[in-house]
């Protein structure tokens, strides 16, 4: 837990500069393709100090996320292509078979798939790469993840306009087993991906 606090520090301290919506807006930007930071506490943090402010680093946050989400989609559409012979050659399992039945049902789920991805802690950037992977229709991914990132985000808003200092009262105070129950709801929406899938 204390790699995730100094984490958490770390993202906190741009809160604290005027630098503050810039850095979110990049923290989001990247954590949709490659960074494995999500934007939430910076969120947080940014609405606390500037609570009527909440609704405009949502937004930012929001654009920023699913304008990484278009990054993601890019890499795996425009690198699966050289990388997918290693796959079907060296993964087993990983036949040219298997992924095309993952790939019809992704067609058919996927919308379900980014909009969880996006609004939950599961890593989003998993979904917009595989999205990519799979060809998920692009007009539909983007309505996903602009549905999924700006409930996620303008919820966070949201709770920090109503409930205020309040609430940072308490993640300080508990926030070791945030921290473990963030990780659980990661593995619990893995588990739910995999029997969805």
């Amino acid at each position: 837990m204390k790699l995730f606090r100094r984490l958490y520090e770390w993202i906190l301290h741009w809160a604290e500069t005027p630098y503050g919506p810039i850095a979110l807006f990049v923290l989001a930007l990247a954590e949709s393709s490659f960074f494995p930071i999500p934007p939430d506490p910076l969120l947080i943090a940014l609405c606390l100090g500037a609570i009527k402010k909440s609704w405009r680093f949502a937004f930012i946050c929001s654009l920023a996320s699913v304008l990484g989400g278009a990054v993601g989609y890019l890499i795996g559409y425009a690198a699966w292509e050289p990388m997918a012979p290693f796959f079907f050659k060296y993964v087993p399992g990983f036949t040219e078979e298997s992924f095309q039945r993952i790939m019809v049902h992704y067609q058919d789920s996927g919308f379900l798939y980014v909009f969880l991805a996006g609004f939950t802690p599961i890593p989003y950037k998993i979904f917009t790469i595989a999205s990519g992977v799979f060809q998920l229709n692009f007009p539909l991914f983007i309505l996903a993840s602009a549905i999924s990132r700006s409930l996620r985000f303008f919820l966070f808003a949201g709770l920090f306009r109503k409930f205020g200092p309040g609430i940072k009262v308490l993640i300080e105070k508990y926030f070791d087993r945030l921290a473990w129950l963030f990780l659980a709801l990661i593995a619990a929406g893995f588990l739910l991906m995999k029997y969805l899938i």
